[in-house]
């Protein structure tokens, strides 16, 4: 794709995301990319940055062979491999493409699981996220264009537009936001077969406007991790692992997801929960604020940025914002309370803070615009 807006995102992913410098190394790694375009864009201009550029080419052919085939012992060398390389990087940009988003449907679960706690959690959980400047995007595919229902034409100029937005103006508008969320101590969420509470006193809060992901559009905290109690009905389908779970929904009693089932695929959603003891627990918990993506399309990147929407998140908290919740399963799963998808309410406590998607306070009506 020979296009001039790849120009314009190459800037954005190494100036404002990871804020490249002179001297640092920069991890590129792309993942099934149709065209390598702006894997090259980006390592020209790293270099012209004075940055030093490396790059990883990866295809999910060849990762769903290796998963299938893996064992702890070839897993946890790339692992290993992976990790120390990582640990030499100043920043990652990684760019995920996807021919079938649906690949490893059929590896089996405990396969999947040796590439999450050998080679994911030590690369990326330990490394990449608390140590490096990083951001992660989707590439515009057909397939994701399928996914949201849109030509591939119309898809593109909407994924343009979306992940090359004014985030300057995106990160003054949160500013209240991020005050009222220090401030709050019990969190309400109420809707269509929800009803939870949760305390967020004195835990950390991140504004998100384009230096973690792209698109961006969120504020994230984390819940006191014993804190959560109630029920929460997901409404957004959510592929993890290949598998499309449809109406996911968690009770909880003291932090600890007790009961969890969904519409389609119940045996598999408690495999992924039972991976080990923080995956029954949430690790995050994010407004999200991006109004120009309005329905989901089965991308967390871009789902878990809806205009108002919330993700709750089973498993590790990120260093940021941490309740000392630690997991190799971190599975953005997302409500949507806008009037078409059933609307609902957050309170923090006594106030109404955002009732079917629109923010209620006068300080936070800029989160409104293009709603």
């Amino acid at each position: 794709m020979n296009d001039p807006r790849l120009t314009k995102l190459a800037e954005t992913l190494l100036d404002h995301s990871c804020r490249v410098e002179r001297g640092e190394n920069v991890l590129i790694e792309a993942i099934d990319l149709p065209d390598p375009t702006l894997v090259c864009r980006l390592v020209e201009m790293a270099a012209q940055r004075g940055a030093q550029p490396f790059v990883t080419w990866k295809n999910q052919d060849i990762l769903r062979s290796l998963y299938m085939t893996g064992t702890e012992a070839n897993i946890g060398a790339a692992g290993e491999l992976e990790r120390a390389r990582m640990q030499r990087m100043h920043a990652y940009i990684g760019i995920r493409g996807s021919a079938n988003s649906s690949q490893f449907v059929d590896v089996p679960h405990e396969k999947l699981d040796l590439y999450q706690k050998y080679w994911w959690q030590p690369v990326h959980s330990e490394v990449r996220v608390p140590k490096t400047k990083w951001v992660v995007l989707r590439y515009p595919t057909p397939s994701m264009a399928q996914a949201a229902d849109m030509s591939t034409q119309a898809f593109e100029d909407f994924y343009f537009s979306v992940c090359t937005t004014d985030y300057a103006q995106m990160a003054r508008n949160q500013e209240p936001l991020v005050r009222r969320m220090w401030d709050a101590n019990k969190v309400r969420i109420i809707g269509p077969g929800t009803d939870l509470t949760f305390s967020i006193k004195d835990m950390n809060v991140r504004p998100c406007h384009g230096q973690r992901n792209i698109p961006d559009g969120e504020v994230f905290t984390a819940p006191v991790r014993d804190s959560v109690n109630g029920i929460i009905r997901y409404n957004a389908a959510s592929r993890y692992q290949g598998t499309v779970f449809q109406q996911v929904e968690f009770e909880f009693k003291q932090g600890k997801i007790v009961r969890a089932t969904c519409a389609n695929a119940p045996e598999a959603l408690n495999k992924i929960l039972d991976s080990d003891e923080g995956a029954r627990y949430i690790g995050e918990w994010s407004i999200g604020c991006n109004n120009h993506v309005r329905k989901p399309m089965l991308d967390t990147l871009f789902d878990e940025k809806i205009g108002g929407s919330i993700h709750l998140t089973p498993g590790n908290a990120y260093d940021e914002c941490d309740n000392g919740n630690r997991s190799r399963v971190h599975w953005d799963l997302v409500l949507i309370q806008t009037p078409e998808y059933g609307g609902g309410e957050i309170w923090f406590d006594d106030q109404l803070l955002r009732k079917d998607g629109r923010f209620v306070p006068e300080d936070l009506q800029g989160l409104n615009e293009g709603l």
